[in-house]
């Protein structure tokens, strides 16, 4: 009986010892838990709309550490790091005694160290805390913290720790960083001696570095293919085939595109780690590298700044803020495409855009290009040489100044300036000035965001588009009046898309105008097809004089090259909407084959009737037409007062049939929607309204 009590004393005294001993485990695990927010700090990054790395930054300590999961890995490297430092990951607890015993055997064997017994969950336990020593105290400490990951912690999740702050040699931490720098890519595919070396780098990362120990890296990889359960994984005669692939000895850069807008995309969201984009990275190479290679070509003190964006949504698909953010020559990084300059020429298109949509000119109406003073505003071509009498066409197609300023005079340098806020563009006038006909000839500072924004809306067929800041996904077609309407557009654009390419260039179906501003300081293109608009500046960011600087000569050729290399899929431009046609000049009524003004602007006439003045339908009118017995849409009534008939009506830019004496007319639409009417009198002057037809 005595021993019986004994016993039940003994069993009792023993389970309160493993009871105490389990208790104050727990509540030393619980006040000394493993120090795993370490990992939280990782690189941040700004990816493109389709989730690959743009730019990465290190984190404080200067480390490229990028955060990777299993899934952002090719299996097979799983399956072979799991085959040569841990067969047992998925059944053990943090400790493999199986492994220790091993290692130990193996030493006492051999006298030295020949494969250690950590786990996968002892090696990250070691990476959140690193040993200052390799002791006995600080292996059962690992050991310690090991069994802590594993009661906290999935084994994917110890996994995918040990992916993103295992050691690759100088500041390189994780599976991500380390395939970028060696290989120059993303680890989701990797080759099998691929592979073998990111296993290998690890244990002993300084001494395998293979852009320093080439051969040391070498044998590394080789033990790795040559052990046994990993040679069951990647088959027979792999190991032989991956042994013969040659070890990469330069470190690569990781991605480092769109400098500018990634730093923005930090400033927006400080605290996240990730940040997309609307960038499309093939287009931001091809962008980067044109401008880089076109800098280099211009000479020193030359920077280039591109905006490319999907003018149908106003995404921002490259920007390129200037040619090299690092070089301190240029002033690199100064983000160009924010700074307002003066775009030369580049604002014609818009004049001529409403000169077509007010049925003032046809494209091959005849123009004055001679000597002309306008309130003593004397502008001068370029070249300081005029060509005469020459149609609208080519005037625009060859940029002059002098037929452009005639019509900014009969069109309204305001109400030029009107429309540009229709897109949200807003450019600035000198200090206490108002719009004048300067404005036509670069008499004003603008962005090239902004100016992009502007042709965005002739590639979308006259619909202002908001170009987006690459980041928030702000982008969105502008609601309210188009910036021109349909019609207008098309003309601008048949006639900018038969301009002829600069030199070394080959024809994209693109269409495109140039700018340069005044002393040679800015030089700007912008092209677009169906689909895509491209804004391109070169200059000195000090805003220094370059001489021969011009926009066809340095710009144009840095467009057409932009829009070839930027992966984008050319989209051919609109097809011409109803009522737009271009008239041989033999065809168009007398009162606009040619446009002439007097010397104050005003439309010249020839009497002293008033001028004509359309009373119905009033501009801004929605008129619903109901239809006609046999299903079409009923005629729409026109009334005029004033002006010397006979009168010439024109829908949309097309002129109707015949000229009328009568101040009464019909006009039958072709269907629903906004539709410009102008009407011209025997002297040449010319009323416009806007309606919708319902």
């Amino acid at each position: 009986m005595a021993l019986w009590r004994k016993l039940l004393v003994g069993s009792l005294s023993g389970a309160a010892a493993i009871a105490a001993l389990a208790f104050g485990l727990d509540r030393a695990d619980r006040a000394y838990p493993p120090p795993v927010g370490v990992a939280d700090t990782v690189s941040k990054e700004v990816l493109d709309r389709d989730g690959r790395l743009l730019r990465a930054f290190a984190t404080p300590q200067g480390h490229w550490r990028l955060k990777t999961t299993a899934a952002d890995v090719d299996p097979q490297f799983i399956r072979m790091l799991l085959a040569y430092e841990d067969r047992r990951f998925n059944a053990h607890s943090g400790i493999d005694p199986l492994a220790l015993l091993r290692a130990a055997g193996q030493f006492v064997t051999s006298g030295h160290i020949v494969s250690g017994g950590s786990t996968l969950s002892m090696q990250v336990a070691r990476l959140i805390e690193p040993r200052e020593s390799r002791s006995m105290l600080a292996k059962l400490r690992q050991m310690a913290r090991a069994v802590q990951l594993e009661r906290r912690l999935s084994k994917a999740e110890i996994l995918d720790l040990y992916l993103t702050l295992a050691p690759y040699g100088g500041n390189l931490e994780g599976v991500r960083a380390a395939s970028l720098a060696w290989f120059g890519k993303e680890p989701k595919r990797l080759s099998v001696a691929e592979a073998a070396l990111l296993v290998a780098l690890p244990q002993l990362p300084e001494k395998r570095r293979p852009d320093r120990h080439r051969e040391v890296a070498e044998k590394a990889r080789e033990r790795v293919l040559n052990r046994m359960a990993v040679s069951e994984i990647i088959g027979e005669g792999e190991a032989e085939r991956a042994s013969a692939e040659a070890i990469p000895t330069r470190r690569k850069q990781l991605p480092s595109y769109a400098a500018h807008l990634s730093e923005l995309a930090l400033r927006k969201d400080p605290k996240a780690v990730t940040r997309s984009t609307t960038l499309d990275r093939t287009v931001q190479d091809g962008l980067e590298t044109v401008a880089r290679e076109a800098a280099e070509r211009l000479g020193p003190k030359v920077s280039i700044a591109m905006v490319m964006a999907d003018a149908r949504t106003g995404e921002i698909l490259g920007e390129v803020g200037s040619a090299d953010y690092f070089d301190g020559s240029r002033a690199g990084w100064i983000d160009m495409t924010r700074i307002r300059r003066s775009p030369g020429s580049a604002l014609k298109p818009f004049i001529y855009g409403l000169a077509f949509e007010e049925g003032l000119v046809a494209q091959e109406t005849i123009v004055e290009d001679r000597p002309a003073d306008f309130s003593g505003y004397r502008p001068r071509n370029f070249d300081m040489t005029y060509q005469g009498d020459i149609s609208v066409r080519k005037a625009l197609q060859l940029s002059l100044n002098v037929p452009a300023v005639r019509l900014l005079d009969a069109v309204g340098p305001t109400r030029m300036m009107v429309r540009f806020r229709r897109a949200e563009v807003r450019p600035e006038l000198p200090p206490g000035e108002t719009p004048g006909l300067a404005i036509g000839l670069g008499g004003l500072g603008i962005t090239l965001r902004d100016l992009t924004q502007l042709y965005a809306a002739l590639a979308n067929r006259g619909m202002p588009v908001r170009l987006g800041d690459g980041i928030t996904g702000d982008a969105a077609v502008i609601d309210g009046d188009p910036l021109l309407d349909p019609v207008a557009v098309w003309q601008v654009s048949d006639v900018l898309s038969a301009v002829i390419p600069p030199t070394g260039s080959r024809r994209l179906g693109i269409a495109y105008k140039t700018g340069t501003s005044y002393g040679y300081r800015d030089a700007w293109s912008v092209g677009y097809d169906g689909r895509h608009v491209l804004g391109v500046w070169v200059g000195r960011a000090d805003n220094g004089a370059v001489p021969g600087l011009t926009g066809y000569g340095a710009a144009a050729p840095i467009l057409f090259e932009a829009f070839s290399r930027s992966g984008v899929a050319i989209t051919a431009l609109p097809r011409a909407p109803a009522g737009a046609v271009r008239i041989a000049q033999s065809e168009l009524p007398a009162s606009m084959r040619r446009f002439s003004t007097t010397s104050n602007g005003l439309v010249a006439t020839a009497g002293r009737e008033p001028a004509p003045q359309i009373v119905y339908p009033p501009e801004g009118a929605h008129v619903e037409l109901g239809a006609t017995t046999a299903g079409a849409i009923s005629p729409l009534v026109l009334k005029l007062q004033g002006g010397r008939a006979p009168f010439r009506w024109l829908a949309n830019g097309k002129v109707l049939p015949d000229a009328a004496r009568r101040r009464t007319t019909q006009w039958t639409p072709e269907g629903a929607g906004f539709s410009t009417l102008t009407v011209i009198d025997a002297a040449g002057r010319a009323a416009s309204v806007r309606v919708f037809i319902e």
